[in-house]
Order: C-alpha cells, then structure tokens, then sequence
C-alpha cells in the first residue's frame, strides 16, 4: 500500500470512529438540549430534589432552561438546568433577586449554584415580590 491508501484508510478509519461514537451517544440519550416540559415535569424534579415537597404554584421559563415553584408552606424552590442534568434549591431570606421587566435573576449565594435568570413573561413582577416576602 503506498503512502495516499494509508492515509485514506486512517481517514476513513477516523470517520467511522467518529460515527460509531455519535451512534453511541444517541443509543444512551447522552448530550440533548435538556428543557423542563411542562409542570409535571418540573414537579417530578421538585420531588426528586426534596422528598415530598409539593408545589402549589409554578412557573416555568419561557425557555424551558428553569423552574421557580412555592408549597403550601410558602417555601419556593428554585430549578435550573446545570450541565446535562436539572439541580434544585430551597430558597431563602438570604437569595437575591433582581426583576428587569419580564425577567428575574435569582441566586442562592452560593458559588456552585450560581445564578440564573428567568424569562417568566409578566408573571416575573408577582414572583419578585413573593421572593421579596418570603417568610422562611
């Protein structure tokens, strides 16, 4: 084999890796855009997160990207998407928040959580000021 068929077999050999690899990935659902779907959804995260706590108000980013939720009990829970998988936090006196028009910024505080900001539509104005007379 000369010196052009060898390196078309490693090309061709590199493609096929490539191919197998990404056939791999879907096969195990692995990478996606990873959105919350509708409110079941973002109550199977909740629960996931804190056992038992039920949402009795939610809402949803526009994007799907998070969710902010309160119980019964006036506790909010805030959603995000973080990577490939969804985390969750109680919320506090000590998270901040910061309403521009149709969007809340929240943060925890904390540096590995980070914060996000949410497209809530005109319901943001309603849940910065719940955030602002949390109880807990």
């Amino acid at each position: 084999m000369d010196s052009i068929g060898i390196e078309l077999a490693k090309l061709g050999g590199s493609i096929a890796a490539i191919l197998f690899l990404a056939w791999l990935a879907k096969q195990l659902h692995l990478g996606g855009d990873l959105r919350i779907r509708d409110e079941a959804h973002a109550r199977a995260l909740a629960d996931e997160a804190v056992c038992g706590y039920q949402p009795v108000d939610i809402i949803i980013d526009r994007a799907g990207i998070g969710a902010l939720m309160k119980d019964a009990q006036g506790r909010h829970m805030l959603i995000r998407r973080h990577g490939a998988a969804f985390v969750a936090r109680l919320l506090d006196r000590h998270s901040e928040s910061r309403l521009d028009h149709n969007f809340l910024t929240i943060g925890t505080g904390e540096k590995t959580f980070g914060k996000v900001t949410l497209n809530l539509g005109r319901d943001a104005q309603y849940w910065a000021a719940g955030l602002r007379h949390m109880a807990v």
